[in-house]
């Protein structure tokens, strides 16, 4: 027995003497790379032989040859998880283990050759020094053990630190901790019982501006979003190749499509249209009515292209993702859904007036992508209508998008797309930026910059020279005379005068409101229904055939908007309105604008709520009188927007 622990540790020192060979030679040569994932050096440490061991044995009897072994992995790899997470950075479970695509973390598995070491790259950033992490097979039980462990004593922890009220709100993560001083401690050192159940009170602060960040670092993962925005936006596509497959799941499926097609009412040409591009000629084959399920496939089984148009009404997930973005890029986020079947093509090519995410779900796509063919058409306000290809010159970029993938492209880029013979494609365009440049705030400014000047100042109401158009027009522009040049003078004059009238804070909220009206509803979860007006509150007592869960507002009471972007406050002909997007439909302008009309002395009230986000405010501490907090239309606001 003696001489086999003896053995092993030769092994365990000549594999761990191996393995930092590689690791050096493997961190040179991919230093620039994504594909890795990592865990602390002073975590590792203490860890590697057990890391090496299990990588030198290839049966599972070594694994169980000894109890203090396994107790004694089990609490290295606990060190591990606990600092790490259980599905963070030092994870090794095996890729389907960590399939939870577009949530708070996403794992991509880098296409391993035969015979090497997986390794998991993580989408978080880190600045600590960084060491690889192996992937294993044989110990997969164990470690899946420890796993399910640490996420159950979590969960408990979780729930322990979590507050539930009808209004205060609270989600399913523990509460946020604020920075104690020194002040807050007690004199060993030891914070006392009151501060911590104080702390355990104060409920979690969701920050929706938080997660919408983590969305998108997502959806171009590896690429950094300040490379992304200084480099490429608005510039140059960007191709992301994964190598996984299921990167991308979570968005949507065939599967999910074809339940749609079945429950719900689909209709041909408003929800869904049915495509085809042969022989450089464009159709769309829409029959009139609901586009039932056996209808589209039989399209489809004909070469036909199924393009769902607003997936976001009917897919609770497209919904999320979306809505999110929204709050992430401060413009209305869209998409829609394409199906091409093998060895087909939907649409001539064309250019559009969005900048376009194409996520790819399932099988392949090639794309070719094509320059903006002047500057007039580059960045532009409307999409194109069809180009034959002799219009658009050579591809500037062609590929294949396989599942996992995502393609960026700007406004105006001329792309066109079609599938492999042995293969379906089903992609997702994300789309954002419509209608939202400097151009557009300016047509919302000029002409109330100009109406505000009239009534202000007096030289823009003085009459125009008697015989300005004797010198003025077409036909005098090639002549120069002394009237001509004292007359553009003072134009020139009076439009620099224009930028102190210009009511920009105006024109921007005008903006804002129309971006509201533009946005998908807030994904709430249940916990914050459950909070809110939305899930909480009076409700009809069957049993007792009287109401219940009665909720008042009390000066205590903690609220805040449930998101960041859902309202917005605008001054128009001296009334306040707060608009909000709480109860718009998940179909574009499906609902009339939605607003609620408060005092100029609510408003301060409104604006506080704004600027104190995420972070809850007592009722109490509101900049309100006593009869603004009992029944004033502020309360409104409350009932509808806060949690």
């Amino acid at each position: 027995m003696k001489s086999n622990e003896n053995s092993i540790k030769r092994m365990s020192a000549f594999a761990v003497k191996l393995m930092k060979n590689k690791q050096n030679k493997k961190a040179e040569a991919n230093q620039d790379k994504s594909t890795s994932t990592y865990v602390s050096h002073d975590v590792l440490d203490n860890t590697q032989h057990n890391l090496s061991l299990l990588s030198t044995m290839s049966t599972a009897s070594a694994l169980n040859s000894s109890k203090v072994y396994k107790k004694k992995m089990k609490s290295d790899m606990k060190k591990i998880a606990k600092k790490q997470g259980p599905l963070g950075r030092a994870s090794c479970l095996p890729d389907h283990a960590l399939n939870s695509p577009m949530v708070n973390t996403i794992q991509t598995l880098k296409k391993a050759k035969k015979g090497k070491t997986k390794i998991l790259p993580d989408i978080q950033e880190d600045n600590r020094t960084k060491t690889p992490a192996l992937s294993f097979g044989s110990d997969i039980n164990l470690l899946k053990e420890i796993a399910d462990e640490l996420n159950a004593k979590k969960f408990k922890a979780q729930k322990r630190n979590t507050r539930k009220s009808p209004l205060t709100g609270s989600l399913d993560v523990p509460a946020k901790k604020r920075k104690v001083s020194n002040d807050d401690k007690s004199e060993d050192g030891d914070r006392d019982d009151a501060e911590d159940e104080r702390d355990n009170e104060r409920p979690y602060m969701y920050d929706s501006r938080h997660e919408a960040t983590k969305i998108f670092r997502c959806l171009i993962h590896p690429v950094k979003p300040a490379k992304f925005f200084s480099n490429l936006w608005e510039k140059k596509p960007m191709l992301v190749k994964r190598h996984q497959a299921n990167y991308n799941e979570g968005w949507f499926s065939t599967d999910e499509l074809d339940k749609i097609l079945r429950k719900e009412n689909v209709k041909f040409g408003v929800n869904l249209d049915v495509t085809t591009y042969r022989d450089g000629k464009r159709e769309t084959h829409n029959p009139a009515g609901r586009a039932y399920a056996p209808v589209v496939w039989d399209f489809y089984q004909t070469g036909c292209s199924i393009r769902l148009l607003n997936p976001q009404t009917y897919s609770r997930n497209v919904w999320k993702f979306l809505s999110e973005l929204q709050e992430y890029f401060g413009s209305s986020v869209g998409a829609n859904i394409y199906l091409t079947p093998p060895g087909s093509q939907g649409f001539a090519p064309h250019y559009d007036d969005i900048e376009a995410f194409v996520v790819q779900l399932e099988g392949k796509k090639h794309w070719r992508l094509y320059a903006p063919r002047s500057d007039a058409e580059t960045l532009p306000r409307y999409s194109s209508g069809n180009f034959s290809p002799n219009e658009i010159g050579e591809p500037i970029l062609d590929m294949v998008l396989e599942a996992g993938d995502m393609l960026y492209f700007p406004r105006g880029t001329i792309h066109q797309a079609d599938t492999p013979e042995d293969t379906h494609s089903l992609h997702i365009t994300v789309s954002t930026y419509q209608k939202n440049t400097w151009g557009d705030l300016m047509e919302k400014l000029l002409p109330r910059t100009i109406q505000m000047a009239i009534e202000e100042d007096m030289e823009f109401r003085q009459a125009l020279p008697r015989d300005y158009l004797q010198y003025m027009g077409i036909a005098n522009q090639d002549v120069e005379s002394p009237e001509r040049t004292a007359f553009l003078r003072k134009v020139e004059q009076l439009m620099m005068k224009l930028v102190s009238h210009a009511p920009l804070d105006a024109a921007c909220d005008q903006m804002g409101k129309d971006l509201i009206h533009d946005s998908l509803p807030p994904f709430l979860s249940q916990e914050e229904k459950d909070c809110s007006i939305h899930g909480a509150g009076e409700m009809w007592n069957k049993k007792r055939q009287t109401i219940s869960h009665s909720v008042e507002f009390e000066p205590d009471t903690q609220v805040k908007l449930v998101r960041k972007g859902v309202i917005r406050l605008v001054t128009e002909d001296d009334k306040v309105h707060v608009y909000h997007s709480l109860e718009n439909a998940r179909i574009y302008h499906g609902e009339d604008m939605q607003y609620i009309e408060i005092t100029a002395d609510a408003a301060p009230a409104v604006e506080y709520l704004i600027h104190a986000y995420p972070e809850y405010t007592k009722v109490d501490d509101l900049p309100l009188d006593k009869n603004d907090r009992e029944g004033s239309p502020c309360s409104r606001v409350s009932n509808s927007c806060l949690s």
